[in-house]
């Protein structure tokens, strides 16, 4: 049997494959059929070896298989042809097989489709934010702490979508009021903002129309002295690549032909259907012009 975890959101990802070892390690406690293969580090013989091993005490192998969409070699590495010449058999055997990705995947190679045909796929994607806020409250709950609705607010403007990060503000404001209720005080005492340079975030706030993060983020990049032509030159751009993606949208027309890296075209897909053409050149265009007045002077 073969499960396929993969997913951008490489927190809850990691989280499914321990609560799957967990789960292995209660029925066979010997443990000494979990086995971990690195695909940068092995050869598929490591992999198809395991098999041949007759496991003690009739157990069933737990085989956990990681980085093979960035193997030992590269792409001509041979692991992902072996691997689908043998998937059928893999499939069939009384053992279970984890392929593991922490992260995004390729998802237009033959391999990926293969995967998805013989084995159980669960991708784990970013939280949308009503999701991400019923996460945080779960979370809390789980160590008999609750959090108010203003508290959760400046936590997501604190954090963003960062699970990691959040897991472990999660904890020292557990730890800080266990078994009470978390406070905005609690949050602005306790959190520190990733805001840095990140402007990325202030972005993505705008490009949402989230007035609320957006202003808070501004306020913040200003008050750590960020220059304010800087933060311009940044929106401007931002807006001038979605005008870009959303021009190529509407002219059913290839996004590769941007000549944008991937991410950007992936994530500037998903900002356009915030938008209209119309909109967007409106905005770009008081953009420019915004900044042509401060650099005339006027």
């Amino acid at each position: 049997m073969i499960y396929f975890i993969y997913g951008e959101d490489s927190y809850r990802s990691k989280k499914k494959l321990e609560d799957i070892i967990e789960g292995y390690k209660k029925v066979h406690k010997s443990g000494l059929n979990l086995l971990y293969v690195d695909a940068k580090k092995a050869d598929f013989k490591d992999l198809s070896g395991n098999f041949k091993i007759v496991s003690m005490f009739a157990e069933k192998k737990l085989i956990v298989l990681k980085n093979l969409f960035s193997a030992k070699g590269g792409p001509d590495s041979g692991w992902q042809e072996e691997f689908l010449e043998d998937i059928k058999n893999i499939e069939k055997t009384k053992d279970i097989v984890i392929v593991f990705e922490g992260g995004n995947v390729d998802q237009r190679i033959k391999f990926f489709k293969a995967l998805q045909k013989h084995a159980k796929c669960q991708e784990f994607k970013f939280l949308q934010p009503a999701m991400l806020r019923k996460w945080i409250v779960q979370e809390f709950e789980k160590s008999k702490t609750k959090i108010d609705f203003n508290a959760q607010d400046l936590l997501l403007n604190f954090v963003g979508t960062d699970l990691w990060q959040m897991a472990n503000e999660i904890n020292k404001l557990s730890n800080y009021k266990k078994g009470s209720i978390i406070e905005r005080e609690d949050v602005e005492l306790l959190v520190r903002p990733s805001i840095g340079n990140d402007i990325f975030k202030t972005i993505d706030a705008l490009a949402s129309k989230n007035k609320k993060q957006a202003l808070t983020l501004l306020h913040k990049h200003i008050e750590n002295g960020d220059n304010c032509l800087y933060l311009i030159s940044m929106f401007a751009y931002q807006f001038k690549t979605l005008l870009i993606i959303k021009e190529l949208q509407e002219q059913k027309k290839p996004l590769t032909s941007s000549g944008l890296h991937p991410f950007v075209v992936r994530k500037s897909s998903y900002l356009c259907s915030q938008f209209s053409f119309e909109q967007l050149k409106k905005i770009y265009q008081k953009i420019f012009q915004v900044d042509l007045d401060i650099k005339t002077g006027k």
